[in-house]
């Protein structure tokens, strides 16, 4: 095996791929200590009627350090059962909330 063969098989193994789901969406509550509300909008069509339609659902993230406030548009990722109700982990900041 070349050195680079070696190199590529190395990195393989030291970082597994997870097949996480992942969704994009807006933080609407920052009230609890370690969570946050994020509010997930997505656009489908009608099954009869073929009509667009806005779609919603709001997910409990779970927020380590309270970094993340009310009107940011966030990542989160699906991880292990944190509480009854937050199987979500906010993973990274896409837009920070604009002043209003």
């Amino acid at each position: 095996m070349s050195e680079a063969q070696v190199q590529q098989a190395a990195v393989a193994v030291a970082a597994p791929v997870k097949n996480t789901r992942t969704l994009v969406g807006r933080v609407v509550s920052d009230k609890r200590t370690k969570t946050v509300t994020v509010l997930v909008e997505r656009r489908v069509t009608h099954e009869l009627y073929g009509k667009i339609i806005g779609r919603s659902r709001k997910y409990q993230a779970h927020d380590e350090k309270g970094e993340y406030h009310t009107g940011d548009t966030v990542e989160i990722a699906e991880g292990r059962p944190i509480s009854k109700t937050k199987s979500w982990v906010v993973t990274r900041l896409l837009q920070k909330a604009g002043l209003v």
